[in-house]
């Protein structure tokens, strides 16, 4: 698309004013829709001590933790190899943590309970150790498993060992081979490679920098390692948004996408939770997924809005301060670039099923039957009591959502072909209310409806 002049230009004001009131050396951010980067802009110089560069589309920063949304995805490509189940224990696949019991899907949601960070020396600015010497710190639980949400970078270290016991190469290697690669991600890496931006920490009380140290993190590297630059993380958006191309199913990233974690902070109304992976928000009623990362020196953004497919990413080097620039850029674009809605058109494919649509009644329970455009079904208004949507899978349907996700729902139609009953998890909806001519379980009395 086209970016109207008048919406560049409120964009990078927006920019320039995180950069100038926050303090940034420098920030650089970039739009994406329908799987393409339709803006980009910076402000401020790479290196505040000197009349440094200013960054481009290509200059890279450290996006720290959001290196784990590329683990967590070549774990779920593990597991649609074959090569484990998100229900594995950790031991089965590394028999000497002492933490055995704990699950994959665990590690992935951060309800595994681990620690959230490391014993040693703070690990985001001093030389890592081999993952023996991780073990050996005495790593362990905080929490029983799966009872709480807890953040641990500890455990996608972890996670990055047992991708590279599965794949017999580094966690690093895998993740090149895998998804930087086929979706064009050269610019992302381990170790800053030029054009990059230092990191740097601004005096909160005065106009100052202090040079962050840069290092290899070795077996905390999965938590927070990699560099990438503006054009690079708009493909990791776009694979987000659905573009996952051969690297992921669909239906996998679809699963990756399901809020299992609540962030809860208690005396306040949550917004935020984990799903396999990634991070999830609830914005004004609009789903929204993507990480969060932050080291010394750099702090970063990624997030798609899962309606539109619009993205934004946001990457700056400096500590801390960085405000609500990635949130306000993309609500920025979306009220001055509203995506046109898709256009309502004919399906004639629909006809196969229209017999179903209408009302049908769970005991004395109304729910209408629609037919939705991508096939599936729509029985009741999902989000309010047992609403749900279903999509097509053989000769039936599978919920997608609320208290029916995952199961299924079968058509039973009488000798004349029309249908007579819906099963759905065992329960029966029929035509009218407790319909004698349909096998209502637990049958009808005798006197019927009196």
């Amino acid at each position: 698309m086209t970016l109207d002049a008048s919406t560049a230009a409120a964009l990078q004001q927006r920019l320039a004013v995180e950069q100038s009131t926050h303090r940034l050396p420098s920030v650089v951010a970039g739009i994406v829709r329908s799987g393409a980067l339709v803006w980009s802009g910076a402000a401020g110089t790479t290196d505040a001590r000197v009349d440094g560069p200013e960054p481009t589309a290509d200059t890279q920063y450290r996006i720290g933790s959001i290196s784990k949304t590329f683990v967590a995805v070549e774990v779920m490509r593990l597991r649609d190899a074959g090569l484990l189940d998100l229900a594995d224990t950790i031991g089965a696949h590394l028999p000497e943590v002492p933490f055995g019991h704990v699950t994959i899907a665990q590690l992935l949601t951060h309800t595994s309970g681990l620690q959230a960070e490391t014993n040693g020396d703070w690990w985001e600015r001093t030389e890592g150790g081999d993952w023996a010497s991780l073990l050996a710190s005495g790593i362990g639980l905080r929490f029983t498993p799966g009872t709480a949400f807890h953040y641990s970078n500890v455990g996608y270290g972890v996670l990055g060992e047992l991708v590279s016991r599965l794949r017999g190469v580094p966690w690093q290697d895998a993740v090149r081979t895998g998804i930087l690669e086929p979706l064009g991600m050269s610019r992302t890496t381990t170790r800053p490679q030029a054009p990059s931006a230092p990191g740097l920490a601004v005096h909160p009380l005065a106009d100052l920098v202090h040079v962050e140290p840069e290092h290899d993190a070795v077996s905390m590297a999965p938590a927070g390692q990699l560099w990438s630059t503006v054009q690079d993380l708009s493909r990791w958006a776009a694979f987000l948004g659905g573009r996952t191309g051969d690297v992921l199913a669909p239906e996998t990233l679809t699963e990756m996408l399901h809020p299992v974690a609540v962030n809860d902070v208690p005396g306040t109304p949550w917004v935020g939770a984990h799903a396999l992976g990634w991070q999830m928000w609830n914005v004004a009623g609009r789903r929204l997924a993507g990480h969060g990362g932050s080291m010394p020196g750099f702090l970063a953004n990624l997030r798609i809005d899962l309606t539109s497919g619009d993205g934004v990413v946001l990457m700056a080097n400096a500590t801390s301060g960085l405000g609500t620039a990635a949130a306000d850029l993309l609500t920025l674009f979306r009220e001055r670039e509203p995506d046109a809605p898709t256009p309502w058109h004919a399906d004639s494919a629909q006809a196969d099923t229209l017999d179903l649509v209408g009302p049908w009644f769970w005991g004395t329970y109304a729910f209408p039957l629609t037919l939705e455009a991508d096939g599936g079904l729509r029985l009741g208004e999902p989000g309010q009591g047992r609403g749900a949507r279903f999509r097509r899978e053989g000769d039936g349907w599978i919920g997608l959502e609320g208290y029916y996700r995952g199961e299924p729902l079968a058509v039973e139609r009488d000798a004349s072909g029309r249908p007579l009953r819906l099963v759905l998890a065992s329960f029966v909806f029929t035509r009218t209310p407790y319909a004698p001519q349909a096998d209502v379980p637990g049958g009808l009395d005798s006197l019927g409806w009196h």
